[in-house]
């Protein structure tokens, strides 16, 4: 089959999958709450994905290697890319439908390799309207320093200055 009609499969079939895993549901209308419009886009997503352009990123499998660490490699380059889709004004969103049973089909429909492994999907478009602030927490609030339960405000710039580098 044509690469965007497996893509928009991989994404159907990722919708009934996190559904019920997020207790997710459409919104009706007239709900305006964050949750709903979050759940829109979402929904937005997987129903028009056919019609993005995806890219799927890849990285050679080494027997010797396991795959979270061959990840050291081509992560920071998605990440990128994201940044990069950003910059322009696109959109751009990392997908896991490949995680929900579409690696085959995403792998078989572009020919990729045993030998390689299908590290990630973007899926890449012209965002309606203009991107929302980006909200964050705050890396104190998220990072920990030196123990788990033990807050990074020191390096987070909330915390007494960080000795200068040697």
């Amino acid at each position: 089959p044509e690469l965007r009609a497996v893509v928009a499969s991989t994404a159907a079939h990722a919708l009934e999958v996190i559904e019920p895993v997020y207790g997710m549901s459409r919104p009706v209308a007239d709900d305006h709450t964050r949750r709903a419009r979050t759940y829109r886009a979402t929904y937005e997503l997987h129903d028009r994905a056919g019609e993005f352009t995806s890219v799927l990123f890849t990285q050679q499998r080494f027997p010797t290697a396991s795959e979270l660490l061959l990840g050291g490699s081509i992560f920071p380059a998605m990440q990128n890319f994201l940044l990069a889709a950003r910059a322009l004004g696109l959109g751009a969103c990392l997908t896991s439908w490949a995680s929900y049973g579409g690696e085959q089909l995403l792998r078989d429909a572009v020919g990729v390799p045993d030998d390689w492994m299908l590290a990630g999907h973007v899926v890449v478009g012209w965002p309606r309207g203009n991107h929302g602030p980006v909200r964050r927490h705050p890396v104190a609030d998220v990072a920990f320093l030196d123990h788990w339960d033990t807050p990074a405000t020191e390096i987070a710039g909330v915390g007494p200055a960080a000795p200068p580098p040697c």
